[in-house]
């Protein structure tokens, strides 16, 4: 199986769902206290617990996982949480966390998201550990990555859809509202989260609001006064709403690709929308300087072209070698996560090449990186997980508002215009057992927060660039400007003038200057 870069798999969630925001409850109430004090007395017992790490392969859940974990560089721990914070004497959770410890002198924990929302943060840092080890960051800091509630190796564990469902392209398929037809179905949706996944008070508490005081859980007994953070895409609100949840516990934050606090989840649904349209309009500028490009070489016609290639799939799927078949959904899934990165460009040439030619196991791969598909026909969690986060996240649409969004995303991206009339659909949460507790706005500036880094790049087809611009000035930070085209850049070795800028201000906290630029 074609494999992609860490970054793109566990981001490729973002570009298949997102849900709508608007008004919401506000989720601090039951907080330990004033920011930077100590926890409330009920809480202290989570706060004091002394973390027991042991060798990560018991914590594996995927093929991947498997490989990785073997590795005794790497330890693992679970962390005890209340499932409710306004009950802490009631159910717990357990959030899993892998360690790769500083082979310096150390400055304390680096603890990393790399978003979706449901995206594994232990098999991101597993699979970057020898890129970061060889540098500063792995040198002075414990790098930690963690399972959000709801996702990978925590528990409760988001489960809604069986592997054999995935692959019959049921369950969240990635339409572009998901196709939930009336109330029963979607009570029907919600019977099968709370079944798989422990039950409706556990759907209720996987929303952001309760991870954020999750880690500051973790960072207090990991042993750092002061949280030091590395958020991508999802990462960056994680980030954020932790940031004005607890201002003073803040050392260091660094927000990639972000999450734009002016939206809302529709606006923001539709910006992302706008950004893949105008991804693909960049590869296929580039495709179309080839003669054998499968898109043709007049860029006015690449979208059109597209759809004729992929329509036919609507009726008959094309051929692959284990059997599966792509169909239209699964194809342009793939095809939108080869958007990611110019590095995965050609991947998408040769995928609509081969449709083209009546086979489908390129952009089947890429549809399996971007749902989390192993080799072994195992999926992890993050698709389940992104709605159930997601569904604690954002307000409910009604009938009406979430078939006008089908619509205005088919005029924003024509490629995901399937060319069939759009149908009325229900709300995917519509049945969800307690409303959203993220509040909209969902941050709107912190006070007495130490300066933290945002990282935007000018093309990011998943988090557009202004996004970025909008949550360094919340957050009355600093703005590092990438000129390129994808989504996720910091630490990843592709860039020094990045890494370098990025490096310096978590070990030295220097933000960069405020003009600072870096070119991909």
């Amino acid at each position: 199986m074609f494999r992609v870069r860490p970054t793109l798999v566990a981001l490729g969630a973002a570009s298949l769902v997102l849900v709508g925001a608007c008004a919401a409850p506000a989720p601090f109430a039951a907080r330990s206290g004033p920011p930077g004090s100590a926890p409330a007395a009920e809480l202290s017992e989570f706060y004091g617990q002394q973390v027991a790490f042991e060798p990560c392969a018991p914590y594996a859940t995927t093929a991947l996982d498997e490989k990785l974990f073997a590795d005794d560089r790497y330890e693992c721990a679970r962390v005890q949480v209340p499932l409710d914070y306004a009950d802490p004497d009631g159910a717990r959770g357990e959030v899993a966390l892998l360690r790769v410890r500083a082979r310096g002198e150390r400055i304390g924990s680096l603890l990393v998201n790399p978003g979706g929302p449901g995206a594994s943060g232990m098999s991101y840092v597993a699979q970057l550990a020898t890129l970061w080890a060889a540098g500063p960051v792995g040198e002075r800091f414990d790098v930690i990555g963690f399972d959000p509630r709801g996702v990978g190796a925590s528990t409760p564990r988001a489960d809604c859809y069986t592997d054999a469902e995935y692959d019959r392209g049921e369950g969240f398929s990635g339409d572009l509202v998901p196709d939930v037809a009336d109330e029963q179905e979607a009570r029907m949706v919600v019977q099968r989260c709370a079944e798989g996944s422990g039950g409706p008070q556990a759907l209720a508490s996987f929303g952001t609001s309760d991870v954020v005081r999750d880690m500051d859980v973790l960072r207090a007994t990991l042993g750092d006064e002061k949280l030091s953070y590395l958020g991508v895409s999802y990462g960056t609100q994680l980030g954020a709403v932790y940031a004005e949840a607890f201002p003073q516990n803040v050392r260091a934050m660094v927000l990639d690709s972000a999450i734009d606090p002016d939206l809302t989840a529709t606006e923001f649904h539709l910006a992302q929308m706008t950004g893949f349209q105008k991804a693909f309009e960049r590869y296929a500028a580039d495709c179309a300087t080839s003669a054998d490009c499968p898109l043709g070489t007049d860029p006015a016609r690449v979208t059109e072209t597209f759809q004729t290639i992929m329509r036919p799939l609507l009726e008959r799927p094309v051929s692959t070698k284990d059997g599966r078949g792509l169909s239209y959904k699964d194809a342009v899934g793939g095809v939108t996560n080869g958007l990611y990165s110019p590095l995965l460009w050609p991947k998408i040439t040769e995928g609509l090449a081969e449709v083209a030619a009546g086979r489908g196991d390129v952009l089947q791969a890429l549809r399996d990186a971007a749902f989390g598909r192993g080799p072994d026909g195992r999926y992890n969690n993050m698709i389940d997980a992104v709605y159930a986060i997601r569904c604690m996240d954002s307000p409910r649409r009604t009938p009406a508002e979430q078939t006008e969004l089908a619509r205005q995303i088919r005029a924003a991206a024509p490629i995901l215009d399937s060319g069939r009339p759009v149908q009325e659909s229900h709300h995917e949460c519509e049945a969800w057992p307690k409303p959203p507790t993220l509040p909209q706005p969902w941050i709107t500036g912190p006070v007495g927060l130490p300066p933290t880094l945002t990282v935007s790049i000018t093309g990011d087809p998943a988090t557009p660039y202004q996004g970025g611009v909008n949550l360094a000035r919340v957050l009355r930070g600093s703005l590092l400007t990438v000129e390129g085209a994808q989504h996720g850049i910091a630490l990843l070795g592709q860039s020094e003038c990045i890494d370098n800028l990025v490096t310096r201000y978590l070990t030295d906290l220097q933000t960069p200057p405020d003009d600072a630029r870096c070119t991909l």
